[in-house]
């Protein structure tokens, strides 16, 4: 088509627009914003699951875990502080340094230590228990109990010890958790870690720590024992500490009251109180916490296949005539009669009846219990047979007085060096006379009964060693402040010897006989 006849004629599509480079632009900038935004907001709630918004939005997004029970042998390599340690190294930090390291402290406990840098810390010492009270829904720990304590040796610092629990095992955790009782933490088996500290206004330091084995619990002189688990929510928006000013004040105070009242009734001028003074030393607790846990199973020596004695005498006495002179061997059933002296532990035990010397030149009674004849030095392996946890309930296999499987017998006064040197895989057995401290359904706590000669040489000091004795589901324990007597016939059997740093000795048996 020619042009030149058309060139007044319009297009017929419309012209093209020019594009709003300036709309565009401002969309392009508000979409990087939004993603810029998301990106630190998800940084921000992930990166620090303390804060409590942060924590109920990962709560709703189910990425926060339940806290986890440890294991003794499992647990975040950490460091062990006593409170002297302690005031050093908090009492010591500015409010910002403070915060933050408050900040790290919940956000270890929150990721269950799965992203730590560095030690976790760990608290170790004696503590005195100033107040407790139940943990409820406006707390940070939603249930269970809170106690709040201060340290024996070091009074700058306080400490809030808390013992999260099912709402149904509150009741008996107030008759036990009461004003004055000992908490002891040991390394060896306690592993109360730190997750927040806080600075007084008079200069001290509070410390919260919560229990990572959340074991059970029982008490030297009472009844009943409670157990712990970890808590199903956190309640962040609660804040820390557990125990605030106006509560911390009443406890103490009430606690003051309590401790000037009984001096008042106990000080006698011209007389020194054992504990109250600069120079005294402190008192022996009346009564303390102590943690009961599942016990290691012993391991039983594999049995060594003694030499067949008979069928070499029976193939030599036909196989040649006796010498001039020489004596006749004894016949294959006398020798099988006898018994054989096997390699294992528990069989050198059981031939060496012989007295042994101590140091002193005395012999003493024979450290050995021999089963009957009829009982094989070394027990099959039995399913029934496996310890049961302290914490009572247990079953296990029983025998009759006498016929338990050969073992070494010791008295109370050996149990230091079994705790020095361990069990040694072989089976130990206790013998003795003891009085009952307490009992309740499957446990009881005894402790040795002292000689008048003993407690006149010791001025009436306590004895160092508490046994906890487990009974099988059925048996009865014996009733608070008789005496139990334990002879080589019907022994306990030991299944775990702890010495603690002031000699305190904590031995755990089971009763073994029918």
């Amino acid at each position: 088509m020619d042009r030149a006849y058309h060139r007044y004629d319009e297009a017929y599509t419309r012209p093209r627009r020019k594009a709003n480079l300036f709309v565009w632009t401002i969309a392009i900038l508000l979409l990087i914003g939004l993603a810029m935004g998301a990106w630190l907001g998800s940084y921000y709630i992930f990166s620090q699951p303390e804060r409590p918004d942060s924590y109920r939005i990962l709560k709703k997004l189910h990425k926060i875990e339940q806290p986890k029970r440890f294991q003794l042998t499992a647990a975040p390599p950490g460091e062990f502080l006593a409170p002297k340690q302690l005031f050093e190294r908090y009492g010591a930090m500015h409010s910002a340094e403070l915060a933050r390291t408050n900040a790290e402290l919940a956000r270890n406990f929150i990721r269950n230590y799965q992203q730590v840098a560095g030690l976790v810390p760990y608290v170790v010492g004696r503590f005195t228990l100033v107040g407790a009270r139940e943990l409820g829904s406006d707390d940070l720990f939603t249930s269970g109990m809170v106690t709040l304590t201060d340290a024996v040796d070091f009074g700058e610092v306080l400490m809030e010890h808390v013992y999260p629990a099912d709402p149904q095992t509150v009741p008996l955790m107030k008759q036990t958790l009461l004003r004055g009782l000992e908490i002891k933490l040991e390394r060896t088996h306690d592993l109360s870690v730190v997750v927040h500290a806080e600075k007084l206004n008079d200069g001290r330091v509070l410390i919260t720590t919560v229990p990572l084995l959340y074991g059970s619990y029982t008490v030297t002189q009472g009844r009943g024992s409670f157990s712990l688990e970890p808590p199903l929510d956190l309640n962040m928006a609660a804040g820390w500490p557990l125990f605030k000013d106006d509560e911390r004040k009443t406890a103490e105070a009430s606690r003051g009251q309590v401790v000037m009242a009984a001096r008042s009734k106990t000080e006698i001028p011209g007389i020194t109180t054992s504990g109250i003074g600069p120079n005294a030393t402190p008192a022996v607790a009346a009564n303390e916490l102590i943690r009961v846990e599942q016990a290691a199973p012993v391991e039983t020596p594999t049995p060594t296949p003694a030499p067949r004695i008979a069928e070499k005498l029976a193939l030599t006495a036909k196989g040649r005539k006796l010498a001039k002179g020489e004596k006749a061997s004894p016949t294959p059933s006398a020798v099988a009669n006898k018994p054989a002296v096997t390699s294992t532990p528990a069989g050198i035990a059981a031939a060496s009846t012989a007295p042994r010397a101590n140091v002193s030149g005395t012999s003493s009674s024979p450290a050995v219990a021999v089963a009957a004849p009829n009982a094989p030095a070394i027990p099959p392996a039995n399913p029934d047979s496996t310890l049961a946890s302290t914490a009572g309930g247990g079953s296990w296999k029983t025998y009759p007085p006498g016929k338990m499987p050969v073992g070494r017998l010791i008295n109370p006064a050996d149990l230091g060096d079994v705790a020095d040197h361990g069990l040694a895989g072989e089976r130990v057995y206790l013998r003795g006379q003891f009085v009952v401290n307490f009992a309740e359904a499957n446990r009881a706590v005894l402790r040795p009964k002292n000689k008048l000669t003993d407690t006149v040489l010791h001025f009436g000091a306590p004895s160092l060693t508490r046994i906890v004795v487990e009974f099988p589901a059925g048996y009865t324990p014996p009733a608070q402040g008789s005496v139990v007597t334990r002879d080589e016939a019907r022994p306990y059997e030991i299944t775990e010897v702890r010495k603690q740093s002031d000699g305190q000795l904590n031995v755990f048996v089971r009763e073994i006989m029918q």
